[in-house]
């Protein structure tokens, strides 16, 4: 009883997200509930230990280096001032927008996508003279829509892809279809819901505020471009992809000019401690047996997870109450031994959610306040008027694309 008294405040903590009185956030959440589970016994601490889940934490980890890197090298900022020169046609510059950063994400971090090309594009719009409103909804909805397409595009993909073995190749030719075809409809819908309402608004302000400027050392952002080529060729392999990222890592960290603490200092220990108190969560809530038994209770309540449109529904309900992380790992440990397809419905289910509303991705979240320093609001009404219509359309291009591959 105990143990679900534990793992139900966890994650009504992490839905809300806040506590009255204190200044906890999500992670906050998963780490009392990791505590809990260990202080009042529900496991020793070695079981604790062992409830991690060692590779996709060194695949997160690993990638995050990598990132890094080229946050540091300059490329990201780089890659945003380069698109600017096409701000003369709204629609086309949207459409690069959106591509460059969605091919991106399926590579390296979504986040950092969104933490980078934000400040220079709003800057470049602003000074334009260009509404930044929908290109940066475009930049939030690119990078969520492209990081699916991958097993390390996102967090939760990442750990869909390691706790089910999936193969990379295999993936990316189920994943990339759909989320090509999402993103463009994303594309249209953006270029048709703000048609005539790409120049700038009577208010907003007139330029841009200082945008710090990063640097761009070429050499370094081609040791991270090569880093990152190689991963992905290796990742075609069947070398474990941990090991291939967590090596390529290191190499990274022998540089004579990166000093290893500004690499590190980028490193999100946030998220990743959010994924060591889920995991130690989780392994209280099997512990119950339950997680093999609700399966079969919900099946017969009429939601049964092996049938494909109904996994998507409810991963993307569960997303949206819980953010994605926390939605697939509990699903994941609800599904054991799944075919390959129902997690690649999985994955594109929980990242397709994160568009719905502000608070589904953090991605939204980095956008939305790296726009507001520049003077640019962008309401919680505003994306919803985007992002709910985008992921109906996106949830509309799943059921279509399992259909025809059943």
């Amino acid at each position: 009883m105990i143990t679900l008294i534990i793992f139900g405040l966890t994650y009504l903590g992490i839905a809300l997200g806040r506590l009255p009185g204190l200044a906890l956030d999500r992670t906050g959440f998963a780490l009392l509930g990791a505590i809990a589970m260990v202080a009042v016994g529900v496991m020793d601490t070695h079981a604790a230990f062992h409830a991690l889940d060692m590779p996709t934490l060194m695949l997160l980890y690993a990638l995050m280096v990598v990132s890094a890197q080229l946050q540091l090298g300059g490329f990201y900022a780089h890659a945003a001032l380069a698109l600017s020169r096409f701000l003369a046609r709204p629609v086309r510059f949207l459409a690069l927008l959106m591509g460059a950063s969605a091919a991106r994400s399926a590579v390296l971090t979504n986040d950092i996508i969104c933490l980078t090309f934000t400040p220079i594009v709003a800057a470049a719009l602003l000074r334009a003279r260009l509404n930044p409103v929908p290109f940066l909804l475009g930049l939030a909805l690119a990078t969520n829509i492209g990081s699916a397409a991958t097993i390390i595009g996102n967090p939760q993909n990442m750990l869909i892809g390691q706790t089910a073995h999936l193969d990379f190749g295999a993936f990316l030719l189920w994943c990339l279809p759909p989320s090509l075809v999402a993103l463009v409809l994303a594309w249209g819908f953006l270029a048709w819901r703000y048609r005539g309402r790409f120049q700038a608004v009577a208010d907003m302000p007139p330029a841009a505020g200082s945008v710090a400027e990063v640097k761009y050392d070429a050499h370094q952002s081609r040791k991270g471009l090569l880093a990152v080529a190689v991963l992905m060729a290796l990742f075609f392999t069947h070398l474990p992809r941990e090991l291939v990222a967590i090596t390529l890592a290191g190499l990274l960290l022998c540089s004579r000019k990166m000093v290893t603490s500004w690499i590190l200092a980028l490193v999100d220990w946030h998220l990743l401690t959010l994924f060591c108190g889920l995991f130690v969560v989780i392994h209280g809530l099997e512990l119950t047996g339950l997680p093999a038994q609700l399966p079969a209770w919900l099946a017969a309540h009429g939601w049964d997870l092996h049938q494909l449109p109904g996994l998507a529904l409810v991963t993307g309900l569960l997303s949206n109450l819980v953010s994605n992380v926390p939605a697939v790992m509990l699903l994941t440990r609800l599904l054991p031994g799944a075919p390959a397809e129902t997690n690649y419905v999985l994955a594109l289910a929980s990242t397709f959610a994160g568009n719905l509303l502000v608070i589904g991705s953090i991605a939204n979240l980095i956008v939305i306040e790296q726009a507001r320093k520049l003077g640019v609001v962008i309401s919680f009404r505003e994306h919803a008027r985007t992002g709910v219509p985008v992921t109906l359309l996106s949830f509309l291009v799943i059921l279509l694309w399992v259909w025809l591959r059943t």
